[in-house]
């Protein structure tokens, strides 16, 4: 080997390795969404009856829920039992993202990113569980109040499940906010002061997003602003000390 071979800089991967890994990445995710698939199959049912739990309980004892498209029967519990497997490999989803972006990261970046995309996960998590322990029965309560009574409660399985999905994105999403604020402050597009001297503007903000995300009802509405203005106070704390660090 001569002298210029031995000074050589080591090839930098070739795109085709890049691809090669990214392939095996998203098959590796994709497995693990079909498994989990494939074991919420047998109990498509009974999860669809734990999420109409708090329409249910709402609904007078002649109310039930009704399929208007003859194969809705099936369909739409099969359409939760893959929405519930996609919920809940989403960590895996994610470190398969994480293992293929993690080598080009350097160190100082790996110890700020990991941290906030655990928060991300976490905090969407509670959003969802917040809208199904908290929101929803309290939104359909309210909702059953001021339905005349000559009026017959049979809601559709499959409007219903589209009615839940967006309430759990919508409060999964918006329990984010801490993140993306110490993303923000992260980057250098925002102090902690300037978002301390914005609190007014992004309080109302907040309130018109929450009415224009959640069902046409107060208490929906209040229940996702009253939290997210927590979070955005939440937010700002945090970004100070991950600022300071």
């Amino acid at each position: 080997m001569s002298s210029a071979d031995a000074h050589r800089p080591p090839e930098t991967p070739r795109l085709l390795d890049h691809l090669i890994e990214l392939r095996a990445r998203l098959l590796r995710g994709a497995v693990g969404v079909i498994l989990a698939f494939l074991g919420l199959m047998p109990f498509a049912g009974k999860l669809y009856t734990q999420l109409a739990h708090p329409l249910l309980k709402t609904l007078p004892n002649s109310g039930h829920l009704i399929a208007t498209d003859p194969a809705g029967g099936f369909f739409v519990p099969m359409k939760l039992a893959f929405m519930t497997a996609v919920f809940v490999t989403a960590p895996w989803l994610l470190y398969q993202a994480w293992a293929f972006v993690a080598p080009g990261l350097y160190r100082r970046e790996k110890r700020i990113a990991l941290p906030l995309l655990v928060s991300a996960v976490t905090l969407f998590y509670v959003g969802c569980a917040f809208a199904y322990f908290v929101v929803l029965p309290a939104a359909f309560g309210f909702l059953a109040r001021f339905t005349p009574d000559v009026v017959a409660q049979t809601p559709d399985i499959g409007k219903y499940l589209d009615f839940v999905s967006v309430i759990f994105l919508a409060f999964g999403a918006s329990f984010e906010l801490p993140v993306a604020l110490v993303i923000l402050v992260l980057l250098g597009w925002v102090t902690t002061a300037q978002l301390r001297e914005w609190r007014g503007y992004a309080v109302v903000a907040i309130f018109a997003v929450a009415a224009v995300i959640t069902p046409p009802d107060v208490v929906s509405q209040l229940m996702l602003a009253v939290p997210m203005c927590l979070l955005y106070e939440a937010g700002i704390i945090a970004a100070r000390v991950v600022g300071k660090r």
